[in-house]
């Protein structure tokens, strides 16, 4: 299969992760390096490939944005816009030896909240007073992992809230899928700028992408979530694991 097409398959079921339970990087990513594209070239394309996705589901929540812990919309955006654009920043000085050992623990750190950060957040709930500053302090150090490689960020979000005393998960919908779609924005700019896109790849996932994530939204009405929630956490658990042999068990 032309390697093209088969990014653009990658891009569809990413996309189509990315409507029914989330998880899309584990499949873009992977498949950006297979295609030999350079683990920190390929955490760039990655992103971008995904912005767009992202950045229409928040369109579609514009109207309920609202305070989280107490803190505004505005301070909460310029903290992960700052976050975001240092952990960008980060990656881009990163080199993709270091990066190539950095990824499975980042990868294990996604599964792990995309596994456990629901019940987290619940269980955690209310057990640190959310002053203002502390919850922008949070808000930045998320932004900078958004950024840096953004992998299950939304679920992290929603953990630190609960935890800084937010109690209406419902309502944080919007404001989370508003402040990822911030930290990858401001990313995919600095990636764009410092031209560390590939963009045949690039395109070919964007546009299987967009496709996978109208199908998902459609195919999300008759799957049950915990059946596509089993299988994406099945997904990504055999995916760090590769990661992790590539990293530390291959033969040198």
């Amino acid at each position: 299969m032309p390697p093209l097409l088969s990014l653009f398959g990658a891009g569809m079921l990413a996309g189509g992760m990315n409507a029914l339970a989330g998880g899309g990087s584990f499949v873009t990513l992977p498949a950006l390096i297979a295609a030999g594209v350079p683990s920190v070239e390929a955490n760039a394309s990655s992103t971008v490939a995904l912005w767009p996705g992202g950045a229409a589901s928040a369109w579609t929540y514009h109207a309920g944005f609202g305070p989280v812990c107490g803190v505004g919309v505005r301070p909460m955006l310029a903290a992960t816009l700052t976050g975001g654009l240092a952990g960008a920043l980060l990656l881009l000085w990163t080199p993709s030896s270091a990066f190539d050992q950095v990824l499975p623990w980042l990868l294990l750190l996604a599964t792990l909240a995309l596994a456990f950060g629901r019940k987290a957040g619940a269980a955690l709930r209310g057990r640190v007073r959310g002053r203002a500053g502390l919850v922008l302090l949070s808000q930045f150090g998320l932004g900078i992992y958004g950024g840096y490689f953004g992998g299950a960020v939304g679920l992290m979000m929603m953990a630190a809230w609960s935890l800084l005393g937010e109690g209406n998960i419902k309502a944080l919908n919007a404001p989370r899928t508003l402040l990822v779609t911030a930290a990858n924005s401001v990313a995919a700019l600095a990636f764009v700028l410092a031209g560390a896109v590939r963009w045949p790849q690039t395109l070919a996932m964007l546009a299987g992408g967009l496709v996978g994530g109208t199908a998902g939204a459609r195919l999300g009405r008759v799957v049950p979530p915990g059946v596509s929630r089993a299988m994406t956490l099945c997904w990504t658990v055999a995916i760090t694991a590769v990661f992790f042999v590539r990293a530390y068990l291959r033969a040198p």
